[in-house]
């Protein structure tokens, strides 16, 4: 296999570390999280008393001042051992770095430290029952009021950590007849008037991961939940577009560690395996399909590492990003089902992680935008299709 040469020294010293405290604190109890449809709310602060949240957060707002390799590092780690109910990466690299880049200063310094200390869970709410890839339809509104409030009316759905979210960053529409430009982002905090959680919601995998939908009924919101302020209302879509790569490469990177994983478990499963009295690892189909899904993962890993690269040096642009979300998670399911076959009957036994992994893989085609708009985002850049 081809060597990384991604990470230091210190990446793989933090590796063995993060590893460990996912050996020691959540896989042992990530079977009873599938049933109650959650993690338990201490193992956020646990983390956070580790400084596993927000590593690449500046340390005046309570990061470790770290680049986002550590994080991807995390990401690798979690996808590895099946652990699809741990929302870090969501909340440290997605929610936390909208504050970071957008927020005001008093913004920053109220709640960047409560997501790192795990004090708090963060969420973004994009998706709504009718408007889930095309974030320009949604119809959540936050419409100013006399006083300079914004009243905020619309529901949410598909929320990923929606039932621990103490905060949550809300797209809606403060300009409704300008479309995507009347777009803002606001930040609103459990408790609020108005603001209330649905069902946790039944998903085919991911099931320890509080996906839920969230409601929001006039809820008043003072000008400074506005995130970035009056200098950002209205700019919202543009926030969504900067940050959307590296959201998306996250699920590339995730996809490839899980792929990985499940070639790992079905060697060692092939090799003890007993079929017309020898090891289903000496049947030629077997064989060949572990040594072409094992290629395409290999091609992938290189691909990716060379797009978290980019990350680091903020070189990383959309069509790429698109590119490895589309190819890395469409490969994902390839493997999983290549992998369940190969462990046969056992392949559809809820007790062996190939089976969760192959449940929990098929979101990744439909999350983060649709592997359909990624092509539609890619063939775009290429001066392909209407503008």
């Amino acid at each position: 296999m081809i060597e990384r040469t991604l990470f230091s020294a210190d990446h793989e010293a933090f590796r063995d570390s993060f590893r460990r405290f996912v050996e020691k604190e959540i896989v042992p109890h990530h079977e009873v999280w599938e049933e109650d449809g959650y993690v338990d709310r201490a193992v956020w602060h646990k983390a956070g008393e580790n400084g596993f949240l927000c590593m690449s957060l500046p340390e005046a707002y309570g990061g470790a001042d770290a680049d986002k390799l550590y994080s991807v590092v995390q990401m690798e780690e979690l996808a590895r051992a099946g652990t699809t109910g741990i929302g870090y990466g969501l909340h440290s690299e997605i929610v936390a770095p909208y504050i970071l880049h957008y927020g005001t200063e008093a913004q920053k310094q109220h709640y960047l430290p409560k997501l790192a200390s795990g004090e708090m869970v963060g969420a973004i709410a994009m998706s709504e029952p009718a408007a889930g890839s095309d974030l320009q339809g949604i119809k959540c509104t936050a419409l100013q009021q006399p006083d300079g409030s914004y009243l905020l009316n619309g529901s949410k759905t598909f929320i990923t950590n929606g039932w621990h979210a103490d905060l949550v960053v809300v797209v809606a529409k403060t300009n409704p007849a300008a479309g995507g430009k009347g777009t803002s982002l606001f930040l609103v905090e459990r408790g609020m008037p108005g603001f209330e959680k649905g069902k946790r919601l039944k998903k085919m995998g991911m099931k320890a991961q509080d996906t839920s939908e969230l409601f929001f009924s006039n809820v008043r919101l003072s000008a400074e939940q506005l995130l970035g302020g009056s200098a950002y209302e209205n700019k919202g879509f543009i926030c969504l577009m900067e940050q959307l790569p590296w959201e998306r490469l996250q699920i590339a990177i995730t996809a490839v560690s899980a792929a990985q994983a499940a070639i790992d478990w079905t060697v060692d499963y092939v090799k003890d395996r007993q079929v017309f009295g020898q090891p289903v690892a000496n049947f030629q189909n077997t064989r060949y399909t572990l040594a072409e899904l094992q290629t395409e993962v290999q091609v992938a890993r290189v691909f990716v590492d060379k797009c978290c690269e980019l990350v680091v040096l903020d070189k990383l642009d959309t069509a790429t990003a698109s590119m490895a979300k589309y190819w890395c998670s469409d490969l994902q399911c390839k493997v999983m089902d290549e992998c369940v076959q190969l462990f046969g009957g056992y392949g559809y036994m809820w007790e062996y992680p190939i089976t969760r992994a192959y449940a929990d893989a098929r979101v990744q085609r439909i999350y983060g935008g649709t592997n359909e708009i990624m092509k539609e985002v890619i063939s775009r850049a290429m001066g392909l299709g209407a503008r």
